[in-house]
């Protein structure tokens, strides 16, 4: 597959931090038998792969702005072009010594999103998308899975946990969902779902409480892949409203519905 300069850039970043992960998930994994733990390891772990991603991107393109997990916006001189960031997007499982973790990194152009990475190191799986010129996994094309029913779909989502989302609420929803579809599943990753979502392996995706850095690359991997994203009022405001659903048109539309119902007043 041919790529743009832009786009050759961005996954330059994400591997060469993706390395660094990799490294540093190992030793991660000694440190589970310590005492202490690995927690400030994989704070370390995470702030080094963010410099290395804004060390590579800004050197090809120091004009750009940035919004980054870890060190926050920063704005360019460029005024079109922001790269968004998430250097270790499954925090929780790279803690846990979980393979379930990636680099995140989109470029967003007048506030559009055109272009993602999602780089999964501890399975060397490199998704790349480009508006107009579909979504890759390691080189291969991409599409959406084609099911056409919930009651065979397998659908991924985000579990509220301490500290985080309105957990009642989360539970009608997933109760809704468990009677319509084959199967759940929860990666830890935002990423690596709506990577999925692209790939066929998960055939629809929500979640709640997520940041633009949870969610630029993946929505423009979806597109591309032929897939739908939103809001979960079904429009284009993700970033705004910290949530997606995704699927093909007929599961995203059929997973929307499934979300708005009602809860049970008995």
């Amino acid at each position: 597959m041919a790529r743009s300069a832009l786009l050759n850039v961005m996954v330059q970043a994400a591997l060469k931090a993706g390395r660094s992960l990799a490294r540093d998930f190992g030793e991660v994994q000694n440190l589970q038998v310590s005492l202490k733990g690995p927690s400030d390891y994989v704070s370390q772990a995470d702030h080094k792969a963010e410099e290395i991603i804004l060390h590579e991107l800004s050197r090809a393109r120091p004009t750009y702005g940035v919004l980054a997990e870890e060190s926050g916006e920063r704005k360019g001189t460029d005024g079109q072009h922001r790269w968004i960031v998430d250097p270790l997007d499954g925090t929780t499982n790279f803690l846990h010594g979980i393979p379930m973790f990636a680099v995140s990194i989109g470029l967003e152009r007048q506030g559009e999103v055109v272009a993602g990475v999602i780089y999964n190191p501890a399975m060397d799986e490199l998704y790349t998308a480009e508006r107009g010129n579909g979504a890759f996994v390691n080189d291969r094309r991409m599409r959406v899975a084609g099911r056409r029913s919930l009651s065979d779909c397998v659908i991924g989502t985000g579990v509220p946990h301490l500290g985080r989302g309105h957990h009642g609420r989360y539970l009608v929803e997933l109760s809704h969902v468990m009677g319509e579809v084959s199967g759940i599943r929860r990666m830890g990753a935002a990423a690596l779902d709506l990577a999925y979502v692209a790939a066929g392996r998960l055939d629809g995706f929500w979640e709640e409480g997520l940041s633009p850095w949870d969610l630029a690359a993946g929505v423009i991997m979806i597109r591309e892949a032929g897939g739908y994203v939103s809001d979960r009022s079904g429009g284009p405001q993700m970033f705004k409203h910290n949530n997606i659903v995704a699927g093909n048109e007929r599961i995203h539309k059929e997973l929307i519905g499934v979300l708005d119902r009602p809860a049970p007043t008995t």
